[in-house]
């Protein structure tokens, strides 16, 4: 094999189409932009456009709302923390919150607290100070023995 004779392998390379050169080629006159006006053109602007009758999108109501201040919660079940104090990361004897969660590397962050699930089996007796738990969770984390602390949900200060 020589340098020379080296070459993609065939339909490897696509041939470029050069469109907009005469009615031979088949891609000639409007180039594959349909008729004329403004969709021909570069720049067009008319994705909800109807003709001037009002967009269906403006006809629709509106519903929903996004809530502006709402909390956003770490969620964890009860599951992941009994794998958690298997494998010692955390300690069954010590009060179960958001800072010693993320100590043991169960969850990335504390954000606005923690919520408490019940997917898994709890079999430690585990203290827990949560924002908030799952009836399923509370059930199974009462069933082997443990306690859960609802807090009450942070409020901003505001500095007068």
């Amino acid at each position: 094999m020589k340098l020379n004779e080296i070459a993609d392998r065939p339909g490897a390379h696509k041939k470029r189409v050069r469109i907009g050169r005469g009615i031979g080629s088949g891609v000639g006159k409007t180039g594959g932009r349909g008729g004329k006006g403004q969709t021909a053109r570069s720049g067009v602007a008319i994705k909800g456009f109807e003709g001037g009758q009002m967009p269906m999108h403006r006809r629709l109501p509106k519903r929903g709302f996004n809530k502006p201040f709402r909390k956003d919660y770490n969620e964890i079940n009860i599951g992941a923390i009994q794998q958690a104090i298997d494998a010692g990361k955390l300690d069954a004897a010590t009060k179960v919150d958001v800072d010693v969660l993320v100590k043991a590397g169960l969850l990335r962050r504390a954000r606005d607290g923690v919520r408490l699930l019940g997917e898994g089996e709890l079999k430690a007796k585990v203290a827990f100070a949560v924002a908030g738990a799952s009836k399923t969770a509370k059930a199974a984390v009462e069933k082997a023995g443990g306690s859960i602390e609802i807090l009450a949900p942070k409020t901003e200060e505001t500095a007068a």
